[in-house]
């Protein structure tokens, strides 16, 4: 299995076990059976398009980062990403050099653009070839036997995907990049005056909390904050809007409270905050 399918299913594997159904409870609700989602969610099997998608109507999840990630994954395992010199060429010339893709562009005073992150996704198809092994991001992974909520899947080739900072060293860092954002606890959800969702999410093997939001409009921004530095992130652009974005980490532990801080576009619009304790009982999924 790929690095890229490997990453595709800890997403979504991730994404059923917030959902708490069992197999079977998903192949109802979807259109694929017991025995595809066991494949799918042990990467036996590239799921089709429409299966992620379902799983993420089923989680109540926007789709546009596990379809980005699905892109990807499928080109590699269709062979659409093979680049093949042609039969009648004896030798294939030196390949000319390739300039890897900017890094996505970063507000002045905001965090990581989860929309923008997909499109960069989408951009490494082409050359995925060439620098496939910098598209992995560089993802630790360890044999794990799979356990999810409600029935364990049986295969022994399943993997999790291991955190690459704890605490203070997540300060600032990207939740996904550092692989923490792989069964996270959702610490609350806050609906807004504006109809936008705001979460708070913790997780506990990086000791590190962020705040994303969904529904909102091109302007809005959060930032959230443990005590420390505020980690703020904006609603830059209408891909955004229909997705979601999220903030750079700061660090947390039980017992700290975490402080989520919405303000809407709208000129006029109140500023509107809550907070959340991060437990040391044992971590809740987050919610569908």
């Amino acid at each position: 299995m790929s690095a890229d399918h490997t990453r595709l299913t800890a997403a979504l594997r991730e994404l059923r076990a917030r959902t708490g159904l069992s197999l079977a409870a998903l192949a109802e609700r979807t259109a694929y059976s017991k025995s595809s989602w066991e494949r799918y969610l042990n990467g036996k099997a590239m799921p089709p398009r429409q299966a992620v998608r379902d799983l993420c109507r089923v989680a109540g999840e926007p789709d546009g980062r596990l379809l980005a990630l699905w892109e990807i994954a499928e080109s590699d395992w269709s062979g659409r990403a093979a680049v093949l010199a042609p039969a009648s060429v004896p030798a294939a010339p030196a390949p000319a050099p390739v300039t890897a893709p900017a890094e996505p562009r970063r507000d002045a005073d905001a965090g990581w653009s989860r929309g923008r992150w997909g499109r960069l996704l989408v951009v490494l198809i082409s050359v995925y070839t060439v620098i496939a092994g910098g598209v992995a991001l560089g993802m630790l992974l360890l044999p794990q036997r799979a356990a999810g909520p409600g029935e364990p899947l049986s295969s022994s080739s399943s993997y999790v995907l291991a955190p690459r900072c704890h605490g203070d060293t997540c300060e600032s860092r990207d939740p996904i990049r550092m692989v923490c954002a792989v069964a996270p606890v959702s610490l609350a959800t806050y609906r807004t005056s504006t109809g936008a969702h705001v979460e708070l999410r913790y997780s506990e093997g990086c000791g590190a909390s962020w705040a994303r939001m969904w529904g909102t409009r091109i302007g809005d921004r959060v930032d959230v904050t443990a005590g420390g530095p505020a980690r703020e992130v904006r609603t830059v652009d209408g891909i955004d809007a229909e997705t979601y974005v999220y903030t750079e980490m700061t660090a947390a532990r039980p017992g700290s409270t975490v402080r989520a801080c919405f303000r809407p576009a709208a000129d006029g619009g109140a500023r509107e905050c809550f907070v959340a304790r991060v437990d040391a009982a044992v971590p809740r999924p987050s919610p569908s």
